[in-house]
C-alpha cells in the first residue's frame, strides 16, 4: 500500500512561499490611470504650455481655443497649465499623509502585536481616542490654530489616519506572530529587529500596500477639502482643491470650466486609486478572496 508523501515544511529561517494571482483588467486599467497621474505630478510643469500664474485681464473666463485648450479662469490664467502644475502639490500632500501614517501605524501595530500586555492596551486605547475625531475636523482645527497652509493639515491627517492602518496591520501581525516559524526563529537566536524586517514585514507588505493605496484616495479628498475652504494651499498656488473653490462662483454664471476640470481630476484619481486598492486586496497574498 502506497503512502502519501510527507508535506514539505518551511525551514525555521524562511517564511512560507506565497502564490500570487494575476490582476484583472479593471485593476490594471486603474493602475495605468494612477501611473499617468504620477507622471503628471513629476513632469507636469515641463508639459504646461503657459506660466500657470500668468494673468491676462483681457482673457478672463475664455472658452477652449487653440491657445488655451481648456480655457482660462477668472483672472485669465491658463487652466490646463494650472492643472498640470497643480498635480504635484495636489498629490504630494496626500502621499505624505499616507507615508507618515503608514510608517508610524505599522510600527505601532508591530509593537502592540509583538509585546502585547500593557503595550497593546496602551496603543489600542490611544488609537480609540484618535479614532473619535474625524480626520477632516482635525485638519481644519490644525489649520485654524497654526495658520493656513498644508503643513498643519498634513500632520493632523497623518495622526487621524493612524488607527485605520494600525488596527488592520495589528490584527494581521497577531496572526503572523503566532505562527511556528516565528517561535523557531526566536529559539535560533534571531533578534527582534531581524524577525520584523526579514520576516514579519515582508509577509505583511501586501496588506500594508493595500491600506496605503486606499488611504491615499481618502487623503486626497481631505486635503482638497481643506484647500477648498481656504485653509490649505493659498492663492495663487495651482492646487486642485483651491481651483475648485476659486471657480465655484463661475458655475452660477455659466463658466464652470475651472471647477469642472480641477474637480474631474480629483474624481478620476480617487476612483482609480480605490479600484486599484480593491483589486490589490483581492489579488495580493493576504488580501480578500
Amino acid at each position: 500500500m502506497s503512502t502519501a508523501p510527507a508535506p514539505v515544511l518551511p525551514s525555521a529561517g524562511r517564511t512560507p512561499p506565497v502564490r500570487r494571482r494575476r490582476l484583472d483588467t479593471a485593476t490594471l486599467a486603474a493602475a495605468a490611470v494612477v501611473g499617468v497621474f504620477v507622471l503628471l505630478a513629476l513632469f507636469g510643469p515641463l508639459l504646461a504650455p503657459h506660466d500657470p500664474n500668468a494673468v491676462d485681464p483681457l482673457g478672463v473666463n475664455a472658452g477652449s481655443s487653440a491657445g488655451h485648450l481648456l480655457g482660462t479662469d477668472d483672472t485669465g490664467r491658463d487652466i490646463l497649465s494650472r492643472i498640470l502644475c497643480g498635480a504635484r502639490a495636489s498629490m504630494a500632500a496626500p502621499a505624505l499623509v499616507v507615508l507618515v501614517s503608514t510608517a508610524a501605524g505599522t510600527a505601532l501595530a508591530l509593537c502592540a502585536a509583538w509585546f502585547g500586555g500593557w503595550t497593546d492596551r496602551l496603543v489600542s486605547g490611544a488609537l480609540d481616542v484618535v479614532f473619535g475625531f474625524p480626520g477632516l475636523i482635525m485638519a481644519v482645527l490644525a489649520a485654524a490654530v497654526f495658520g493656513p497652509g498644508l503643513a498643519a493639515p498634513v500632520i493632523a491627517l497623518s495622526i487621524a489616519y493612524l488607527p485605520l492602518v494600525t488596527r488592520v496591520v495589528r490584527a494581521a501581525a497577531l496572526k503572523e506572530r503566532s505562527l511556528p516559524y516565528v517561535s523557531a526563529l526566536g529559539l535560533l537566536g534571531a533578534s527582534t529587529p531581524r524577525i520584523w524586517l526579514r520576516h514579519l514585514l515582508p509577509n505583511l507588505a501586501p496588506l500594508i500596500l493595500v491600506q496605503a493605496t486606499i488611504g491615499f484616495g481618502y487623503a486626497l479628498l481631505d486635503v482638497a477639502a481643506v484647500s477648498f475652504i481656504g485653509l490649505g494651499s493659498q492663492p495663487p498656488a495651482p492646487e486642485w482643491g483651491l481651483m475648485v473653490s476659486n471657480g465655484a462662483p463661475g458655475i452660477l454664471t455659466g463658466q464652470p470650466q475651472q471647477s469642472l476640470y480641477a474637480g474631474l481630476m480629483i474624481v478620476v484619481l480617487v476612483i482609480a486609486v480605490n479600484l486599484l486598492g480593491s483589486g490589490l486586496s483581492r489579488r495580493l497574498p493576504g488580501g480578500a478572496a
